[in-house]
């Protein structure tokens, strides 16, 4: 499985950002989002199972982002609304081919190419 990572930007605080990730090769059970801060460890920001039905999100970006995928399956979107500085990061996409959601990078065996988010205050 291959990962594609495109939407990243410099965008204002309050703004929004549409992050996609393409997976080629076969369909990914599980889908995710991490990201990181300059000076700071990866998190786990947003996953999302094959349905599209389970989700789980950071605690910090709930409400905020949301993560869906496209009725294909191949692809994931993370919607970020009314972005905050503290937001400024390298976004992630990773896959797993087994089912279950988790928040540990370990557990991801895929992961495509980060993508800048700069939020500006």
């Amino acid at each position: 499985v291959q990962l594609q990572a495109s939407g990243g930007g410099l965008v204002q605080a309050g703004d929004s950002l549409r992050l996609s990730c393409a997976a080629s090769g076969r369909t990914p059970s599980t889908m995710a989002w991490f990201r990181q801060a300059p000076g700071k460890e990866h998190e786990f920001v947003a996953g999302i199972n094959l349905s599209g039905v389970r989700k789980d999100y950071l605690d910090s970006v709930k409400g905020r982002f949301t993560i869906v995928r496209a009725n294909s399956r191949n692809t994931a979107y993370l919607q970020m609304n009314s972005l905050k500085p503290e937001d400024t990061a390298v976004y992630y996409c990773a896959a797993k081919p087994q089912p279950g959601i988790t928040t540990s990078r370990s557990s991801y065996y895929f992961w495509g190419q980060g993508t800048l988010v700069t939020v500006s205050s």
